[in-house]
């Protein structure tokens, strides 16, 4: 089995229009959205979920106003400063203490170590996965509730169920949108992966964000290739991004023109390869040849 993961080092690059052409040319694959902060690859493939999950990614704690003592012992304690002195009083004290949710970092040291059990930490609900079924076929996405945390966590878990059902369906590759730049999500999709394909644009931050993310797959031992898209839109750039990958010995597997049609093809809800078969739907599957080749 074959893990490829398509990122890029800033949002905009093209990156999820790559994977969903990917996606209408690749035989016997798993689909996979890790990009859990702001999944779009289903807006082009139309999953049909087959089952919804609950993403368990950390803790809530709270105050139980009625029985806390207001000792100080959380406050002191705390490392994330997300304790404040200004809850409600209770009977026994005029005030007692509160936590803020958008301070803390659900670790429970709190809970632990409160002598008058005044202090709930239990699990916390942050997002949903799903797996579903799509013209192209099966597919494992997620979506991580608005300002949750855990995004790593929960592309991991997508990630793990995905090379689950390709065993089951005996599936020999997984295809993997992971998310734009460096972050956790970044790398709980590319660790350990087969092979990454970097999509950029011919733009300076296209340039720089591609140097940072590179430099994250060398870290990591993985090995990757480059892919522009847009390049003709500024060829100076593009030539630019050439010499950075001849520099440090990576390979450039395509360049992908600016084509309308591409845009076209998501208003229909569709990869470009389906709505398609111009220049650039050519230059899509030349590219997908030379990653399966790379991948070898």
């Amino acid at each position: 089995m074959k893990e490829l993961v398509v990122i890029s080092g800033k949002g905009g690059t093209g990156k999820t229009s790559i994977v969903a052409s990917f996606a209408t040319i690749a035989q016997k694959k798993v689909l996979v959205d890790c990009d859990v902060d702001a999944a779009d690859l289903h807006l082009v493939l139309a999953p049909r979920i087959l089952s919804r999950n609950v993403f368990i990614g950390g803790r809530e704690t709270r105050v139980l106003p009625g029985h806390c003592t207001a000792c100080g012992k959380c406050e002191e304690i705390c490392r994330f400063d997300a304790i404040r002195f200004d809850g409600p009083g209770n009977g026994i004290v005029p005030k007692t203490f509160r936590i803020d949710p958008l301070a803390c970092e659900g670790c429970g040291v709190c809970a632990h170590f409160c002598a008058e059990n005044a202090i709930e930490s239990k699990p916390s609900q942050n997002g949903e996965w799903f797996v579903s079924e799509t013209r192209h076929g099966p597919m494992v996405h997620a979506r991580l509730y608005s300002a949750e945390e855990n995004s790593g966590k929960l592309a991991t878990l997508v990630r793990n169920e995905a090379k689950k059902l390709a065993e089951e369906k005996s599936l020999d590759l997984i295809i993997i949108d992971g998310a734009p730049g460096i972050g956790c999500p970044v790398i709980a999709s590319v660790t350990g992966a087969d092979f990454v394909l970097i999509v950029t644009e011919p733009t300076l931050s296209g340039k720089h964000d591609l140097e940072r993310v590179f430099e994250l797959t060398k870290y990591f031992g993985i090995k990757s290739a480059i892919c522009v898209n847009k390049f003709d839109l500024n060829i100076e750039m593009t030539e630019a991004i050439d010499a950075f990958a001849k520099d440090n010995g990576a390979k450039v597997l395509g360049r992908i023109r600016y084509d309308s049609a591409v845009t076209k093809a998501q208003v229909m809800g569709a990869s470009v390869v389906e709505y398609t078969s111009g220049a650039v739907a050519n230059e899509i599957k030349a590219l997908w040849r030379n990653v399966v080749y790379e991948m070898a």
